[in-house]
């Protein structure tokens, strides 16, 4: 056999093989990174990631348009370079907005005022996303001091799982086909979060009350004002800052600004926010400074007593309610509409031209309860003395009523401090007795002073009556009790003397909305097992809005007939059909 060579060994021959192999492999392998990481960047806005540093914030430029316009479209947003949101084959040019992401998925989209793109009252719009998924946008009414539009849209599932969000186009085409694509170049805007948000401002002759959420986030823990600044302007580098006063909750109060355009009178809006100096932070901003004091009475007279409360979906409920506290002495009501899509707006209307005095204000902002009164304490200052801070599902009674035949206006205003004695007391609080569903299964049409007749036994908590004038500086308020100046002191009626019948627990169709939406900023949240024995969970419901067993019996151990029969013998009417109330016409 002839001589041959030994063979290499094997790895030398399958060495370079595996290399081209693994530069492949590798290669792919950052062709795909780079991809998915240019479509999905993870640039730290995660749905719990809501720090934004003063140093990577800049604030939108305006397009050509009027000042005017401009003044309502400036939005703080990130500066860093990310896909944009383009809107691309659209038969006319997208509303220029700014967007808000709400809890359960709800995007909230706030357009410029009617009169300055009349495009808003008519169309079939929608919300057109970063993966070019939509969703139907839905009218959801007109913020009331700055008069832009609000449209509700729904997040679609298939953009929840992408990170970040991106503010979406508002758009409108003449059918589904038709609605058109995103392009993704150029810089776009994240979605502003609810919760880490500067929403409101209102203004008064001495500072501006700015509403802000995610600085004070726990209940009785406060910020210090020096850690603090109010920001005037559209750029941070150039901003007029102001020292801020009161931090308490989501109110801040600063001093005006002195700002030219505001010497110059013009009607142009800033923008308003907050800063965090000590943690180089600027807090994302939807408000306006409006340098004019606004005021609840247009003819600029002052009643005694008012009524403000906070309302979702209480169409069927407001005419009982407005009807009963007008006849026993509140002139006023203010309401604070937080999403209502029943027809309220027809109700307030119809009151109105019956001769009831009923403002309505658009108050999308959700858990705000506190706030909004707040709000409404400034607000009404000037038109109010007096301001009951009762809801919908609740009437002031004092059992001496009972022999009166017909109602009268100083019903409610005998149970305030005497107008000659001195003005010690500042606010009144009215003890609560809470009814329960009083065997019902549905809403009784006759209203909730006749459906429901059964209560618990012991009173609980407490409303309060406040003297607008008293209210402390910070506006401070829990459970509808305002903190106090300084010299005032609370008046405690007793039960004896009056009570507010709170139906609280009605039939479960009615209550199961309560259920899924709580306002207040600091009460517990029903759906999440934490704090079981807080006083504001329903005993035995649980966390789910799941109708328990025997929930029509439950909150039942005194036999209450009182109100039913006054309310009938002052509103009750007979027709044809039998006896009726008067709201129920």
């Amino acid at each position: 056999m002839p001589h041959s060579k030994p063979l290499p060994p094997l790895e030398s021959i399958t060495m370079p093989s595996k290399v081209r192999t693994t530069f492949l492999l590798i290669a792919v392998a950052l062709l795909a990174f780079f991809h998915f990481h240019l479509r999905l960047s993870p640039s730290g806005a995660g749905a719990g990631d809501l720090r934004f540093g003063l140093s990577n914030l800049s604030v939108a430029r305006p397009s050509e348009q009027s000042s005017a316009v401009v003044a309502l479209n400036y939005a703080i947003h990130e500066a860093e370079s990310v896909p944009s949101r383009h809107v691309s084959s659209i038969p006319e040019e997208p509303i220029d907005t700014v967007s808000i992401l709400f809890p359960a998925w709800e995007v909230f989209v706030i357009a410029p005022p009617a009169e300055a793109d009349d495009r808003v009252r008519e169309g079939d719009w929608h919300c057109v996303f970063q993966n070019n998924a939509t969703s139907p946008a839905a009218l959801a009414g007109v913020l009331p001091f700055t008069n832009r539009t609000m449209f509700k849209c729904e997040l679609p599932p298939s953009v929840r799982r992408l990170r970040p969000f991106y503010q979406p186009a508002l758009t409108r085409s003449s059918s589904e086909r038709a609605i058109p694509a995103i392009a993704t170049e150029g810089v776009a805007e994240e979605l502003l979060r609810w919760n880490f948000l500067a929403y409101e401002s209102l203004s008064t002759e001495d500072d501006v009350v700015l509403f802000v959420k995610g600085v004070n986030n726990r209940q009785g823990i406060n910020r210090s004002p020096s850690e603090l600044s109010c920001v005037f302007g559209d750029d941070p580098t150039t901003a007029v800052r102001t020292v801020v006063t009161s931090s308490a909750q989501e109110v801040f109060r600063c001093a005006h600004p002195k700002l030219s355009a505001v010497n110059s009178g013009t009607e142009i809006k800033i923008k308003i926010t907050l800063e965090v100096a000590v943690e180089n932070r600027l807090i994302p901003s939807v408000a306006y400074y409006t340098p004019e004091r606004l005021r609840l009475a247009r003819n600029g007279s002052r009643s005694l007593l008012c009524a403000c409360t906070m309302v979702h979906n209480v169409a069927k409920f407001l005419k009982e309610w407005v009807m009963y506290h007008a006849s026993i002495g509140v002139d006023r009501f203010l309401l604070y509409d937080n999403g209502s899509d029943d027809g309220l707006q027809s109700v307030v209307d119809d009151l109105n031209r019956g001769g009831y005095d009923v403002r309505m204000l658009t108050w999308p902002w959700p858990k705000t309860q506190e706030a909004g009164f707040s709000h409404g304490a400034i607000y009404a200052n000037d038109s109010c003395e007096w301001m009951a801070y009762v809801d919908v599902d609740e009437f002031v009674f004092a059992p001496a009523w009972n022999s009166s035949a017909l109602p009268s206006k100083l019903m409610l205003t005998s149970l305030l401090p005497a107008q000659d004695g001195p003005a010690l007391h500042g606010q009144v609080s009215i003890k609560c007795y809470e009814f329960g569903p009083s065997h019902r299964k549905t809403h009784p049409p006759e209203g909730v002073t006749q459906g429901y007749t059964c209560r618990r036994r012991i009173d609980q908590r407490h409303k309060s009556v406040l003297r607008l004038d008293a209210a402390h500086a910070s506006l401070l308020n829990v459970i509808h009790h305002f903190r106090l100046k300084e010299g005032y002191k609370s008046k405690q009626v007793r039960l004896e003397d009056g009570v507010v019948n709170h139906y609280k627990y009605q039939a479960w169709s009615e209550f199961k909305t309560k259920f899924r939406r709580r306002v207040s900023a600091y009460v517990v949240d029903w759906t999440q097992a934490t704090n079981p024995a807080s006083k504001d969970r329903t005993p035995g419901l649980g966390f789910e809005p799941v109708e328990p067993s025997g929930w029509a019996e439950r909150f039942c151990e005194v036999r209450d007939y009182t109100l039913k029969a006054l309310t009938r013998r002052w509103f009750g009417r007979e027709s044809g059909s039998g006896d009726t109330m008067a709201w129920q016409r």
